[in-house]
């Protein structure tokens, strides 16, 4: 009990000698302004006691205003830097959009000269909607089928010649078996001496050296040379004449010294098939 009473005692102690230090600053303030007291001890007094106080006020207002124009700063520099990223997204887009539409116009040109490469064939436009498993396109599904005319043993072109033929018709799309394809067999020649050979599909040595095999070449004066290119024959009974085909990249004689083997690079990219030709004309083989 006696300790509450002290302490509220003490309480009463402080309030009034708050009260006490209030009043002689006021009178103090009130003396200076009415006697136009400037200095002695009320001034020295003033110096002590104001201009501390009036420095840490100024210091903290100053540091208030830095942080708050830090704040401002730092906030234009966020919304500026948000305008900038979603210009480089703008960009970026118009980029890729750019790039893509110069993807589908060079492949656009390619198919126009190819088209001009062999006027004499009606064709149509096709894309490549489905494949086999593996890395080439040895067969694979195109978007265009009897309701485009469309039929099986139609020739297929892309790149710069023979991609393959038509095997199988649904009503908008098409099966196509491929050169490289290991049951395809095509008749082919030598464009620049006109020696009849065969051409046969063979992944295994796509996948070693990108390349497909030929064989019953009789060249018996030796005049066909590597690079010599390689077109369908006119007496296949399958494809059209005269469609390039490849190029000679290695030849072998065989042990009977009548005929020689070898293989050949062909001309279309068969790993990266999306657009293609159809030659919508059947060969016709006079039965």
């Amino acid at each position: 009990m006696r300790t509450f009473r002290n302490i509220k005692k003490k309480q009463i102690e402080s309030r009034h000698m708050l009260f006490i230090l209030s009043a002689v600053c006021v009178l103090a303030i009130f003396f200076s302004l009415v006697f136009n007291i400037n200095g002695g001890p009320l001034k020295t007094i003033a110096g002590y006691v104001f201009v501390p106080m009036q420095q840490g006020i100024n210091n903290t207002g100053a540091w208030i205003f830095d942080k708050a124009n830090d704040f401002r700063t730092l906030s234009d520099v966020l919304k500026e830097n948000e305008e900038l990223q979603a210009q480089v997204d703008e960009l970026q887009k118009l980029l890729t959009d750019s790039k893509l539409s110069q993807y589908e116009l060079e492949n656009l040109r390619e198919l126009l000269a190819l088209d001009e490469k062999y006027p004499s064939y009606e064709k149509v436009a096709a894309s490549v909607i489905a494949k086999d498993s593996g890395n080439w396109f040895s067969t694979f599904t195109i978007n265009r089928g009897s309701e485009d005319g469309i039929e099986a043993g139609m020739n297929v072109i892309a790149g710069s010649g023979l991609v393959g033929i038509v095997t199988d018709v649904g009503p908008n799309y098409a099966k196509v078996r491929s050169i490289i394809d290991d049951s395809s067999n095509v008749s082919a020649m030598i464009a620049t001496t006109g020696d009849n050979f065969n051409v046969s599909g063979n992944l295994q040595s796509m996948n070693e050296s990108m390349v497909i095999s030929f064989s019953g070449l009789k060249d018996e004066d030796d005049q066909v040379k590597v690079g010599d290119p390689v077109v369908t024959s006119y007496v296949s009974d399958q494809y059209q004449q005269g469609i390039l085909i490849g190029y000679i990249s290695s030849i072998e004689k065989n042990s009977n010294n009548l005929t020689k083997t070898g293989t050949i690079t062909p001309v279309v990219d068969f790993e990266h098939l999306e657009d293609v030709l159809v030659i919508t004309k059947l060969k016709e083989t006079g039965e």
